[in-house]
């Protein structure tokens, strides 16, 4: 009120300044005078201040109601417990005056008395009670004025004393007061923990866009210090939370940028005023690196209090580590010996940044650690992975441009082993008087067999023999070497019979040395002259294998290397064992990924039986070149072992080349009516057709492949599966009509004139790349190399014969040589009427089962 106002106001405000607040007026108030207009003004004043005061007592007591109401209750319980406690006492004091008193009113006094005796108990309790009720809201009081002076600490202290308060108040936290006042400290540590988030990020700021990370142990502004702020996360039990949340904020603030080695140019790290933050430009070596980050984990101990030392350890040194060791580290690490001594540079760089992580107070540094002490293994693992992920590369770029390649294979023969080479055409003499011109003791230079043929692939199953022509009934019953198998038959006489192991002379030196004596017989008798046979055979392999070999060879150089004194002193030195046995680990994942690239294309399994072949060779040839080279040290040529790799890779090819006769004889087999009779098929011709087809297709994809006695050998198992599943099928028929027979007779010339051209003499010399005109009456060669093809051939002839034929064929002709007597006899059963006339002839064939004496 301003001393502008009228006294009549002055006057009414001093009524009720003393009527609410008890205060007395000033001197100039209490002198003013008092008439008649001066009290309406203050009487209305005085009403309007009652008003007030009434309207506030009303919202009082509409706030507090229900506790007035519990609270008048409960008193007026407690004076009603006063007047029976009251009456009971009387009661008592009469009774005690009656001089009479039976043993039942006694009982009942003592009863009441009890009842008195809990009742104050329970006052008393409900007193107690009050109290901690009252002194648990003051502490609440002190919290909120602690908050409110942003004491934090104070704060999280009274806090957890009014929490010990309450639960020394004895009742029930359903209690309505004692749930008020836990839902009011709840409240209050909310507030709090605002007030504390402020003073936090006050004294932490991180700034992620502009690349600046600002911490300061205290403020003037801030009554809370940084070490103030530890206590209080470990009061709100957010210590790994609010450091985790920290560290990833520097991370990417500061640590990720600076780490990103996939940038063009990367910032640096400074401190300035108190601040760590990324400006200018860095280069990308090691040294920058480790200075940078020794730089940032130094300003972190110096800023943070020491207890959060260790959550850096156990949160942002882990991540940092993981991305220098699988990042930055990683990539400087070479997969050969070339940049040796920049990695050597890294080692030490990594081993001294180590150390002043460990003076800056940090642990956890395993994995860092780790590299920098098994550097040399990281190295020998880096070039384990680059080597295998070499050869995955290479095989998912194709197969690539096929390459013709020669297979040499040298035989010590003798002189008459190879006239007779000659005449087959086995082998040919560098000069024009062939093998007779060899009459120096064997010590010409070694021939040349420019169409000779290298022996094949191990067969599986049914076409190692067969392929070739062995096993035939026809041919000796004594097998022949595996040199043996690699001789080309005379074709000239495709039917003649003879032993084809006298091909190549073998085991004839006695007959070589009687036809010297007959020639010269006062010739001094001594050993059969014999020199070098030299094999060659030309075969397509994929542009795959030479890189395969270019990566072992560089890999078993390195490894020798290694070994020589100039790398004594290096890190890697003794990881020379480790690099000479990585070529079996490239070799085994060449052999387990490679089907899976070279199966798709047609005549691709050939590619790899050949590849796998070539490489083979070619590591036979090195390891053998290897153990005579005087550069190396003799350490170095007894680490090289290729000697099992050798053998696996021989044996992959094997089965490379063998699964793909399987899959193709599956095929043919399926196409002539799978498990049931091709007979039975309702388009036999058809079936036919497409089977005869398919090996044409076959052969003619395998011919630009396959070296010639491969590609015979292969060829002739698919006509040799062909020929099979007809025999078989004929022969499991219940019985053969006449029209039936000259049908099937029919069927297999149709088979027979598709397949037969395969196999002409003219053909065969064309793959050798010799012109040679195709003469008619041409007699075809497959028979050399499917073991069923005469059976199928005289299986038409019997199918077309009567009995007498029949009976001419087993007893004259050549019919035993590919037929048992019993086979011979079903198919007469089958064939012919059950007369006495075809039981004379079965009774003839099965009394003469060797009818030509073999």
């Amino acid at each position: 009120m301003t001393t502008s106002d009228p006294p009549a106001a002055h006057m009414a405000q001093a009524l009720v300044d003393f009527s609410v607040y008890g205060s007395f007026p000033e001197e100039d108030v209490s002198s003013l005078p008092i008439d008649a207009e001066s009290l309406p003004t203050a009487i209305k004043a005085l009403a309007d201040a009652k008003a007030k005061l009434q309207a506030e007592i009303h919202a009082i007591n509409e706030e507090t109601a229900d506790d007035v109401r519990t609270w008048q209750a409960n008193a007026q319980s407690v004076q009603d417990d006063i007047l029976r406690s009251k009456a009971l006492a009387a009661e008592i004091v009469k009774a005690s005056e009656t001089p009479a008193v039976s043993g039942r009113a006694v009982d009942e006094i003592e009863a009441k008395a009890d009842f008195l005796i809990r009742e104050l108990n329970y006052n008393a309790q409900v007193h107690e009670t009050l109290k901690g009720i009252k002194t648990v809201n003051r502490t609440l009081d002190e919290v909120e004025q602690a908050r409110d002076e942003r004491r934090i600490l104070d704060a999280l202290h009274l806090l957890e004393k009014s929490w010990k308060q309450l639960d020394t108040v004895g009742v029930n936290r359903s209690c309505r007061a004692v749930k008020l006042l836990d839902i009011r400290a709840f409240e209050l540590k909310s507030d709090v923990h605002d007030v504390f988030d402020h003073v936090w990020n006050a004294l932490i700021n991180i700034d992620v866009e502009s690349r600046r990370v600002s911490i300061s142990s205290s403020r003037e502004d801030e009554p809370m210090s940084l070490e103030d702020a530890v206590i209080g996360l470990r009061a709100y039990k957010e210590v790994d939370q609010r450091m985790s949340r920290l560290w990833q904020d520097i991370n990417e603030a500061i640590l990720l940028p600076r780490m990103d080695i996939s940038k063009e140019t990367l910032p640096s790290i400074h401190i300035q005023d108190g601040a760590l933050e990324l400006r200018g430009s860095s280069d990308k070596t090691f040294q920058s690196l480790f200075a940078d980050l020794e730089q940032a984990f130094s300003f972190l101990v110096q800023q943070l209090p020491p207890d959060l030392i260790d959550t850096i350890s156990s949160t942002l040194l882990p991540e940092t580590i993981h991305k220098i060791t699988s990042v930055w580290l990683d990539s400087a690490v070479p997969s050969s010996l070339q940049d040796m001594d920049k990695f050597q540079e890294v080692i030490e760089a990594a081993k001294a940044f180590c150390a002043r992580l460990k003076a800056l107070g940090f642990s956890n540094l395993g994995g860092l650690q780790e590299w920098a002490d098994n550097a040399p293994k990281v190295w020998l693992a880096k070039c384990r992975e680059a080597a295998l992920d070499s050869v995955r590369i290479m095989l998912s770029r194709g197969l690539g441009a096929p390459k013709r390649v020669e297979k040499v294979e040298k035989q010590m023969v003798s002189k008459s082993e190879g006239q007779q080479l000659v005449a087959n055409g086995a082998a040919a003499s560098a000069d024009d008087h062939g093998w007779d011109a060899w009459d120096d003791g064997g010590q010409a230079n070694p021939e040349e067999a420019e169409n000779g043929t290298v022996g094949g692939p191990p067969d599986g199953g049914d076409d190692g023999a067969d392929a070739w022509g062995w096993g035939e009934e026809e041919a000796a019953a004594e097998e022949p070497s595996v040199e043996a198998t690699a001789a080309v038959p005379n074709e000239s006489k495709p039917d003649e019979e003879e032993d084809p192991s006298e091909a190549w002379g073998w085991g004839d030196e006695g007959n070589a040395d009687e036809a010297q004596a007959s020639e010269n017989p006062t010739a001094p008798r001594s050993e059969p002259q014999t020199r070098e046979l030299v094999l060659k055979e030309t075969y397509s392999i994929s542009s795959l294998p030479q890189p395969v070999l270019d990566l072992i060879f560089a890999i078993v150089e390195d490894g020798a290397a290694l070994t020589h004194d100039s790398y004594a002193s290096s890190p890697v030195a003794a990881q020379a064992a480790g690099l000479f046995s990585l070529p079996t680990l490239v070799l085994a994942i060449f052999r387990a990924v490679s089907p899976h690239y070279y199966s798709p294309g047609i005549g691709g399994n050939m590619y790899l039986y050949n590849d796998a072949a070539y490489v083979a060779e070619q590591l036979s040839e090195f390891a053998t070149t290897w153990k005579t080279r005087d550069d190396i040290s003799t350490r170095a040529q007894n680490m090289l072992r290729l000697d099992n790799d050798i053998k696996s890779l021989q044996s992959f090819a094997n089965r490379a080349y063998t699964n793909e006769l399987a899959i193709q004889k599956t095929v043919l087999r399926d196409l002539l009516g799978g498990e049931q009779n091709l007979l039975h098929q309702p388009d036999t011709a058809s079936s036919i057709t497409s089977a005869t087809a398919r090996v044409r297709s076959l052969a003619a994809a395998w011919e630009a492949v396959l070296a010639r006695s491969v590609w015979q050998q292969a060829v002739g198992g698919l006509v040799d599966a062909v020929a099979a599943k007809m025999i078989a099928d004929v022969t499991d028929l219940p019985s053969i009509g006449q029209d039936e027979a000259y049908n099937i007779a029919g069927l297999i010339a149709s088979v027979e004139g598709e397949l037969d051209e395969l196999f002409l003499p003219s053909r065969l010399a064309a793959q050798e790349g010799v012109e040679v005109e195709r003469e008619e009456g041409e007699v075809p060669v497959t028979a050399q190399f499917a073991g069923n093809w005469l059976r199928l051939k005289y299986l038409s002839e019997v199918l077309q014969s009567n009995l007498k034929d029949v009976r001419f064929l087993w007893v004259e002709g050549e019919l035993s040589l590919y037929f048992t007597a019993e086979e011979v006899v079903d198919l007469v059963k089958v064939s012919f009427e059950d007369n006495a006339r075809t039981r004379e002839v079965i009774r003839e064939i099965r009394g003469n089962v060797q009818p030509l004496g073999v």
